[in-house]
Order: C-alpha cells, then structure tokens, then sequence
C-alpha cells in the first residue's frame, strides 16, 4: 500500500464528502460529523491531531494540495498589452485622426488622369503622403505610449493585490507549535487557532471553542451573530468575520472547494456566459444602429471625450485592475452614459469629482472650436476658390478638404486634455510606491489625495501613540504598594500561586512571550500585548506560564467570557481538582473593583473589600498609576464549590447557570493591581508638533481611563498647558450630544467636537458618532475632512466612515484592515504625518500640471483658430500639434507629477472640501503667460516675416512646401512652451521657479530629451513635420522668447492676487455639487434611446462581477445599529433594506462583488411585498443558488449619509423573481438576464434610491 510520509495515501474521507458535509449547519452538522464518527475521528480520517496538527513534512503538504487542493481561487489572467493597444484605439478623435490621414494618404497617390497638373507641383507631389504617414505614425506613438501606461499599471496593481493578501497571515498548529503561515499556504487538515478580529480563510469544523459568535451576513444574508460550537453549530466558513470569542478548528475545504470558492467558480462561469450574450447584444445594437440616421454621433463627440478623458485611464484602486480599461471599453453607443455612470459608481474623491467636471468643460470647448475651424476654412476655400477665383471642381481639391477636417480635429486632440487623468495616476501611483517605503500601504488611491487635505485626525493611543511594547511596572498586592518588580518570595504562597495561575490560564493561548532572535535582544511579544505585560510579569516572579497551560490545556476549560468592548474585561472557568469550579477574570481596575466583595490584606489575609475601602484603593493607588500614564488592570477569582463554602466561596448543587454572567461574576475575591506602562513613542510628540503647524488638529480616542488618556495626551503634545481644551469620557461626551429622547443631535456635537481633544473610555459607537459628527459639521467654512486610526474589529465603522481610515499592520485585526484606506506597516503615528506629506504632494503636481497644460491648450487652440480665419491656414500644421500634445499631455505629466514633496508642504493650512481647484493665483499664472505667447506668436504670424526678413508663410498654396516663417512660429511657440513649464514648478506665487529643480531626476532628463528632439524635428523634419532647417540667429530669436517667459513669469508674481476678482478661481463649492451634476446627467442618458442599446446597468452588473476586488464590505451588523439612530424609515423600506453590506474576501484576487444567498422565506417575504409581474416567465430555481444581492461595494458610506442629511428617503425598488415552491435547479444565465430585465423596469426608481439602497438582482 502507496505512503506518504509514513502513513497511507488513501485518505478516510472523499474530498467528496467533504464538500458535502460543509453544506449542513447547526444539529445537522452536529449529527453529520457524529456520523463520521466526531470530531476527534474526522482529524484522525485526515490524518492530523487536533493538538500536534500536521507534521508539517513537505511531501505530506505536496500530497494535500494534489488531493484536496490549494486555498487559492485563480485570479482572472491580466489584459495582454496587445488588448490594452486595442483598447486604446477605441478612442473616438484618434478613430477621426486616423481615417483623415488615410484618406490624406489615399489622395496623395490618386492623380486623376484628364487634368493637367501644373508642372511646377511635380516635385512637391512627391512629398504630399508624407504629411498622412506622419499623423499615422504620431497616433501610433500616443495609442502606445497610453497602452504601455495601462500596462504598467496595471502590474502595479496586481503587485499591490499581491502585497495585501500577502500580508494576510493565520495561526496554525504544526509539528505541535502554533505558527503564522500565509493564507495561501493553508491546507485541509490544518489545525487552525480561530480569535476575535479574524476574517477565515477556509471552511472547517470546530474542535473547541469558548464563546464564539461569528457573523456570516458575508454568505446567508442575515446580520444577526451566529453562535458557533462542537455541539451546537461547529460549521465554520471562509469569508466570514469572528466577533467574539477564539476556538480551534480543522480545515475541511480549501480554495474552490470551500463555500466561499463555489460561489465564486459559480460566478466566473456566469460572467463569461454573460460576457458573451453581452457582446451578441452590442452586434446587434450595432446593425440596428446602421439602418438609423447618424445624426446624434456628433454632438456626444465632446462629452464622450471628456468623460472618457477621465474615466479611460483612471484608476479606482476598489475596482482594482480593471476599472481603467474597462472604464474604454464600452459600446460607442452607450460610452457617455456609462463612462458617467461608473464614475458614479464609486463615489469621487474631491479632486475626482473637481477635474471630472474640468475634463467634460474643456472637452465642450474644444469641440465647439474644433467645429468652428473646420467650417471656417472650408467656407473660405470654397468662396476663393469657387466664387472669387471662379475655378471648376477638380478631384485633387478633396484633398484640401481633408486637410481642413484634419487641423479641425487636431485642435480637438489638443484641446481635451488626456493629460490630465495620466498625470492623476502617475502622480497617484508614484505616490503609493513611495509611500510604501514611509510604512504606508495604500489600499485605495483615492486616499492617498484625500489625505492631504486632512484638517483632523483621531487617533487611538495604545500602538499608534505609544510603542506598544507594555511591561508591568508597578503592583498592589496584599496591601504593598511596589514601584519595582516583587519577587515571589515577597508574596503570600497562596496569593503567589492563584496570580500566577489565574494569568497564565486566563489570557488567550496565542499571547506568548518569546525570546529574542540574538542573545542580547528585548523578549517578542506575540498576540495581545495587555497578556504579554502580565505574563511577563508571571515570568519576572519566576514561574514559567507555559507549564502552567501544558497542565490545564484548552479543553479542560468549562467556560470563556472573551474580552470585548462592553465587558472590557475576560473570565475563564476552569474545573477545580477536588469538584467544583474557579472562576478567574481580569479587566479594567475600576469596572473588576466594582464586582469584588473581598481582597487579601496584610500577609495574605482575606478582608471584606467594603465600599470605603474600594474608593480608598482607587483614590491611593488606582488614580496615581494612571496618573502617571499607567494602564491599570485589575485580577480576580472566584471559587463554586459542591460542599461546604467558605466566605468567599459559593456553595453549589449542580453546574451553574454559566450564561447568567452578572451573577457568576459579582463577589470576586481581589487578588492584585498593576500598573502597565506603555511608553509614548519618541517620534510622535514632533509628529504631532508637525500635525497643528500644517493645521491640522489630532484628537485621541481611547478605551483607557481618563487620567491615563490626560498623562499620555501630555506627554505626546495633545493637550499644552493652559491651552481651553475639553478631556471627556465617553458617558459624558453621550450626554451632552443628545437630547431629552436620547437621540443624537448635529447641533449639540457642533457644541462639542470643535474643544474635544481627548476622548476617553469610548466605545466602538463613540468613536463613530464623532467622526460622523465632525464630517457632517457645517460650521467650519472649508468642512472638516477626517482621517482615523483604528486596529480592532469595532473599529470598523468608523474606519469606513472617516475620508481615509488607518488601520494597523501589526496590532490590526483583519476587519479593520478590510474596512482601512491605508495600512500602517509600522503601527506608528509618525508615518500618518508622511501620509499627509504625499497627499498635498499629489493634490500639487496635479495642480502644477493643471496649471502647464491649460496654458498650452488656450494658446494652441486660439493660434489655430485666429489662423485658420486670418490666414486660411493654421500656423500649426497636424503633426507639430500632435507633438505639442505628447509633450504637453505625457511627458509633461510625467515630469511634474513625479516632483518630491517638500517639509515646506506642511508649513500650510489644508485646503478642506471647498477649495477652489484652480486658485486665483494658478489662473493668474495661466492667463498671464498665454497672453504673452499669443502676443508672441500672432506677432511673429502678420510681422515676424519682415522683422526677420524671411519669406512670408502666410498665403501659400497648398502643396507648398514648409517655410522658415511658420517653422519659427513653431519652434518659439514650443520653446516658450518649455520654458513655462520651468514657471510651472510652483503655484502659490514663489518667486524661484529653479529651487529643487535637480532634486528631480525625472523632471530634467525629460526636459533636456524634450529639446534635442525639437533640435532634430527642426533641422531634420523637413516634410514629416512641415519644418525647414533654421539658421543660428534665428535659433537664438526663438531661444529669445522662450527664456522672456521665465522674466515674463516674475512680473506676474508682482501682480498681487489678492486684488483680482473671486470670479478667477475655478472649482470652488462643496464636491457635492459635482456629483449632483454628473447624476443629473446620468439620468438624462438613461432616459434617452433605452430601447436600442444594451443598458449601462446591465454592462455595469458585468463588469461589476468581473473586476478584481480588494476592498470589501465591513461588517453590517455594526453598521445597522449604528445607522438606524439616523433613520428615519418606515417599515416597508426597512424590510427591502435589511440586506447585510458585508463583503467576502478575496484570495489572491478574484472577480467577487457583495454576494449573498438567500432563504426561502426571504424570497416569499419579497413576493407579498410585490405584485407579479405578467410579463416575467416563472423561473424554477433552487433556493441555495440564488444570487440575491450583489452590491457595489465601492459605494462609499459618505454618499449615504449625505443623502439622509439631505432628507431623500426614498423607497428601495425591491425586484421580485416568482419562484414556486417546488423550485427545481435553473441555469444561472436565465435567472440573470431576468434579473437585468427586471433591474431595466425598476431603473428610474433605483436612480433616486438613496446610497445604501442596492439594486436587488
């Protein structure tokens, strides 16, 4: 018989049997696994132990994976550069630019044979394709550069998935020792340690637990906690949040075997399906399209562009990898309504939302001019030609005609700035790349702008202000008081051991203490760091702690009371050795004092603990510890004993009611109090310094009582003496925030936030109910933007609700850093201050490129324009302005997004919400240096020709060749065109624009390469760029006027700003008001020609499913609680509203929106709530497959409760699929393309819905 690693091959179980038995829950799983034999014969079936685990041997993990498979769900291959080339041809004015130079290429070579060709041109005949190839080569340049672009980052974001989920670990028991492995290497038979805080990565079944509650909204649909153990519910499944308690568990279901992964398999086999179905669609819409008018295509040229501009390329990092291809590739039909429509989606960031509304303006305007010049030159060739000159039509004048349509939709190219979404992520994406070597992982890009404009920060202390790192420094045992650590021999023997006992037994069993990697190292701290202090100080006694848990091992416990937020404390029952049982806690000192009837006085003596007595010990020890920035816990016990008690004994019969928690834990005996120090680190008091000179305010919210917060709060720099700032506790911050019914009020938070510098012993909800109020605040003019630090699992809310949420790496639990924006690798305040630093970097370089390229647009466009109408030619052929653009739109974006940030970034206030987006100072800079060019350039047109003295350019015939006069123009017009770029540097009015310039490599290697290509293109272009070579004068002319910009440049920052007109500033308002615009237009293209293109929603629902996904819905039943307080819904819109808004994880990236699975009962629910529809067919389907709801995760919490401040509250369409009773197993596609179907109807109605509501499919 075939063995591995010692044992047989053939494993007792199928995997099966395996997927079968994950599909029963509670006392179907019980009696399932009691089938197999229990729990004990199951591990034994798989050949594992529950307390040894797996051996760990290589070959026996080689053999799992082969049989049971890998916890990895294939991520969808990425687009091959060969697609993204493809994709960035779909571009509308390329398509125009391309067909004209192929049709200019095509009349190049057509020479009709009847007419007489003047034998002059036979020379320049030989150069007319030139010009064509040369605008098929420049398209070819842009369409690969914007591939390359998309390229890259699109391995950029894979490289960031691939960091997230590998920062994903788990504790496993291997070869009898609990290790952290990465998820991925999780394998069935696994024994894994399950706590509070973690996201599971694989299905399996429970051995033990103590308390666990587990909150599977992620795949049933319902929010309630479902309490889990071996005998009464042991199905634990991936994707779903722990929210109490700790167990152990062996991994029954892996990858795309597990719950989670069926699901997933269940959806990649759909998408595709429906992929196809959805291109069939578009063939169709198509051919319908060709048998219509073409009319309408023109005029959405422009809104497509602009949307487009911004949708194409632009990252949003929650869609991952595919929101920027995709954002392109969409049937040209419908590319305006859904490029606003996934925009929408997610709701913009401020900048976003700012320079969507940028894009789609100049995109208007261009065209309108683009428009304007093709018929003025048109016009005035046919009334020369034609009218004045009185010439017959000739073939060879379609030539001419092509050449206008081509100036015409060059100075669209020009004028629509593609730039402008390319320098977003370049500068975004550059960012994140440095900022991961500042200890910040960004999640979602957005973040990283968004963090620049911070004005408040709310940190917690424990980890973020202090190191973390807690050591007991000070105890009261029996009545002494100690400043240094006891000895055991200093403490009574029975004290001594019941200390050392009740630590050792009661701390989670994933606390340890390890010894440093070299000799001379501070012991590691893994797990819990409060458990570490107090184990550390069972070892500094001089007994090992391990010994003691070897000897009562985890299932010998008869019951856990996890620590949480409400108990904020722990209690573990273990059985005594002569009958009966102990009960030993710990906790906060003032909330364990509470519960205790008696101490151990002097020499060990039991005392009754009075009232008098507990105020004294809090008065003399308790508040001075915490004065002194100590964190104060306090360890108890109590005995339940079958015979006779003693007086501080409880005399039982039977067990005790163990889920009557108030009265097991009252009467305890008081054992001891420390005093746990936990330094500030040395970095952060200079980090917080540099936090209120950049004005921004920090706030601590913390767990921990008020004098510890205050000492801390000190020591970091939060409070300064004399300073009139409040300190409250969470009790009484509650009670001045709401009013006489116990609701909460902005007004009455209005009162508090703006003084509030400490919170302390705040819940969870606290913490959310002042972030929330400080967001919602109107009463500082910029509006607050809030970011927040978070590390545990009720953290969550908060962190989804701040502008930008910090989670921890290291203390972190996995739901916070699903719910975050940015990771701290380092745990440390200090980077949050590098965050801010890049995030006023990004929002700059968008600015300083803003400020470069609308210069370039005006003049370019104007010279164009006045030249098309003055001189029946534009002085700016094709080619040069597609060279204009690469320089202005790529390079330009590559070199000033790519600018350091400077410690000066933080000598400034924050810009806030309502920052205009274009200050009066960067318009002063634009209009001031286009006037000068202009002045420059329409000098040169109608006088440079005498000045010079040079042949005039104005006039020539069409097939002329290139003259020095207009090649001039040109060269002066890019040589100014550089030098302002130089001025574009800086954009709040600094006079030295060289200051930092060779700290940024990129920014002159571009420039110089810039030049020498202009050099070549003028003396070498000849045709190709409609160039002729220059002499040296003339060269230093245009050297000349190119460097009067940067003189030019000083006189303006003479200009005081202060004096120009309000009116100059563009972009000023709340972002909400762009947002309102782009649903506006939303619904307008909804409503439009529903009938003959796919819907956007539909095309959306696709994508949706497909893209890959990082970020994922934080736990709903927090949020329900927390929101209901604010809503006001009748109880029609609560029933459509009950669905959970929890996200599943993703391994290694997969394409999974929110996704949840129905019951029966449910459905039913929704069929009385909606009538049948008679138009629908009956679908027959199996109720566990049915997708029920999938949301768009990337839906940000903000749009929602702007919309309930706002006061809409609108109904929820709910949409009802008929499902009969006797339901039997359905193709999935049918059920989705009712499903779409159903969603066309319901469309309007679902536009309104406020932000919570999610179309339901």
């Amino acid at each position: 018989m075939a063995t591995i690693d010692g044992r047989p091959a053939q494993y007792g179980i199928s995997l099966k049997q395996l997927r079968e038995l994950m599909e029963h829950r509670g006392r179907e799983g019980v009696n399932k696994i009691a089938e197999f034999g229990g729990i004990h014969e199951l591990c034994k079936k798989l050949y594992t132990s529950p307390n040894e685990g797996l051996s760990g041997s290589k070959a026996d993990e080689e053999h799992r994976r082969e049989t049971f498979g890998s916890n990895v769900i294939p991520p969808k291959p990425p687009k091959t550069f060969l697609t993204l080339v493809w994709e960035a041809l779909q571009d509308v004015t390329l398509i125009i630019l391309e067909v004209a130079a192929l049709v200019s290429l095509g009349l190049s070579f057509y020479k009709p044979a009847d007419e007489d060709a003047p034998v002059l041109q036979e020379e320049e005949e030989h150069h007319g394709w030139i010009e064509g190839l040369a605008i098929l080569i420049s398209v070819i340049v842009v369409v690969i550069v914007t591939a390359f672009n998309d390229y890259s980052k699109e391995r950029q974001f894979r490289g960031l998935q691939n960091r997230i989920e590998g920062e994903h670990k788990f504790s496993v028991i291997r070869g009898g020792e609990v290790c952290q492995i990465s998820v991925g290497d999780i394998l069935v038979g696994d024994i894994a340690q399950v706590k509070y805080g973690d996201l599971l990565p694989a299905d399996g079944c429970l051995i033990q637990s103590n308390d666990l509650k587990v909150d599977e909204s992620s795949l049933t649909g319902e929010s309630d906690h479902v309490k889990k153990g071996a005998d009464v519910d042991p199905m634990v499944l991936s994707g779903t949040h722990v929210m109490e308690g700790s167990g152990k568990m062996v991994v029954t279901a892996v990858g795309v075997n597990s719950q989670a992964g069926i699901i997933f398999t269940l959806l990649g086999a759909a998408v595709d399906e429906q992929e196809a179905e959805i291109k069939k669609m578009k063939k169709e819409a198509k051919r319908a399209n060709k048998q219509k008018s073409l009319t309408g295509e023109n005029d959405g040229r422009a809104q497509t562009k602009g949307t487009q501009a911004l949708t194409q390329r632009q990252p949003v990092p929650s869609e991952g990898t595919k929101s920027e291809s995709e954002g392109n590739h969409v049937p040209q039909s419908s590319s305006s309504s859904a490029a606003v429509e996934t925009g929408h989606k997610k709701e913009k960031s401020v900048l976003q939302a700012k320079l969507t509304k940028l894009a789609i303006q100049i995109g208007y305007a261009g065209s309108t001019i683009a428009v304007l010049t093709v018929i003025i030159l048109i016009i005035q060739f046919c009334i020369k030609t034609f009218v004045i000159d009185e010439k017959p039509w000739k073939n060879t004048y379609a030539n001419n005609l092509v050449k206008h349509l081509i100036i015409g939709v060059t100075v669209l190219v020009v004028a629509v700035p593609e730039g402008l979404p390319l320098a977003v992520t370049l500068s975004l994406a550059y960012s994140v790349k440095k900022m991961m070597k500042d200890n910040n992982l960004v999640r979602h890009l957005d973040a990283c702008e968004t963090m620049g404009n911070a004005t408040a920060i709310c940190s917690d202390k424990t980890g973020t202000l202090t190191t973390n790192r807690m050591t007991v420094v000070q105890s009261y045992i029996c009545e002494k008081l100690c400043k240094v650590l006891p000895t055991l021999s200093d403490i009574p023997q029975h004290v001594g051991n019941l200390i050392t006992m009740g630590i050792s037994v009661n701390s989670a069993y994933t606390s340890n203490i390890m010894s440093g990697h070299n000799p001379g190292d501070l012991p590691i701290q893994v797990g819990n760091k409060t458990e570490c202090a107090l184990l550390g100080f069972v070892q500094g006694l001089g007994v090992k702690y391990q010994s003691i848990r070897d000897e009562i091992t985890e299932d010998k416990f008869t019951r856990v009371y996890t620590f949480n937020s409400v108990r904020k404390s722990m209690g573990t029952v273990i059985p005594r050795p002569n009958g009966g049982y102990r009960l030993y806690t710990k906790g906060a000192s003032e909330i364990i004092m509470k519960k205790c009837a008696f101490i151990y006085g002097h020499e060990g003596t039991l005392e009754k603990f009075t009232r008098d007595m507990q105020e004294r010990l809090i008065r003399e020890v308790i508040e001075p510890m915490a004065c002194d920035g100590l964190r104060t816990i306090s360890v108890a016990y109590r005995d339940f004993v079958p015979g006779k008690a003693a007086i501080n004994e409880v005399h039982i019969d039977g067990e005790p009611n163990w889920d009557d928690e108030e009265n097991i834990m009252t009467n305890l005996t008081c054992l001891c109090v420390v005093g746990i120090e936990d330094p500030v680190r040395p970095e952060v008091p200079d980090a917080i310094r540099k936090c209120q000179r950049a004005g921004i305010t920090v706030r601590m919210v913390t767990g921990d009582n008020i004098n510890t917060a205050r000492s801390i709060a000190s020591k970091c720099g939060i409070l300064r003496p004399n300073d009139d700032f409040l300190i409250l506790e969470g009790k009484e911050f509650n009670r001045r925030i709401r009013d006489s019914n116990g609701d909460i009020q902005q007004h009455l938070i209005d009162k508090v936030w703006p003084k509030l510098r400490v919170l302390a012993r705040s819940s969870p909800t606290d913490k959310y109910t002042l972030v929330k109020g400080i967001i919602d605040s109107t009463v500082s003019e910029n509006r607050e933007v809030v970011a927040v630090t978070g590390d545990g699992t009720n953290d969550g809310p908060a962190l989804k609700k701040a502008d930008v949420g910090f989670a921890m790496g290291i203390a972190g639990t996995d739901v916070a850093k699903e719910a975050s924006d940015i990771i701290l690798t380092d745990d440390n305040f200090s980077s949050i201050v590098k965050a801010v630093m890049w995030g006023r970097n990004v929002y700059d370089s968008i600015a300083k490129f803003l400020q470069f390229q609308l210069t370039v647009n005006v003049v370019a466009v104007i010279v164009a324009f006045i030249g098309a109408c003055a001189v029946q030619d534009s002085p700016l052929k094709a080619v040069q302005m597609l060279w204009v653009n690469l320089i202005m739109d790529t390079l330009a974006s590559l070199a000033l997004a790519t600018e350091f940030p400077t410690p000066d970034l933080l000598l400034r206030k924050p810009y806030g919400r309502t920052k205009p987006l274009i200050s009066r100072t960067m318009m002063k800079n634009i209009l001031g240096q286009a006037l000068y060019q202009l002045v420059i350039i329409f000098g040169l047109l109608f006088v440079g020709d005498l000045i010079l003295d040079i042949e005039s350019g104005r006039g020539q015939e069409l097939n002329a060749g290139p003259t020095q006069h207009f090649t001039i123009i040109f060269n002066t017009f890019v040589m100014m065109t550089l030098f302002n770029e130089i001025n574009a540097r800086k954009i709040h009015g600094q006079r030295n624009v060289i200051e930092g310039l060779l700290t940024n490599p990129i920014f002159y290697t571009i420039w110089i390469f810039t030049m020498i290509s202009q050099v070549l293109i003028i003396q070498y272009g000849k045709m190709a760029f409609s160039t002729k070579a220059l002499s040296l004068d003339q060269w230093l002319w245009c050297i000349f006027f190119g460097i009067g910009t940067l003189v030019w440049g000083q006189l303006i920052t003479s200009v005081p700003t202060r004096k120009l007109p309000k009116i100059l500033s563009w972009g000023r308002g709340h972002p909400e008001e762009y947002t309102d615009a782009m649903n506006l237009g939303e619904e307008r293209f909804d409503s439009i020609d529903s009938d003959k293109k796919p819907r956007a929603g539909q095309i959306l629902w696709i994508r949706g499913l497909t893209r890959l996904q990082t970020q994922l819905r934080v736990i709903r039943a927090f949020r329900s609680t927390l929101e209901d307080l604010n809503e006001r819904r009748s109880m029609h819109s609560l029933h459509s509203l009950r669905s959970p808004r929890t996200g599943m994880p993703v391994p290694v990236g997969h394409p999974l929106y929110n996704l949840n699975l129905l019951s029966p009962n449910y459905i039913k629910h929704h069929q009385q709530q909606q009538p049948k529809q008679p138009t629908q067919p009956q679908q027959n389907v199996s109720s566990a497959m049915l997708l029920s709801d999938i949301s768009y995760i990337d839906e940000d919490p903000q749009q929602h409760q702007r919309t309930l401040h706002n006061g809409l509250n609108s109904q929820h369409p709910s949409i009802s699929t008929n499902i009969p009773a006797n339901a039997s197993s359905q193709s999935f596609l049918e059920i989705a393309h009712t499903m779409q179907q159903q969603i066309r109807c319901n469309n309007t109605e679902a536009k309104h819905s406020n932000g919570q509501n999610e179309t339901r499919i």
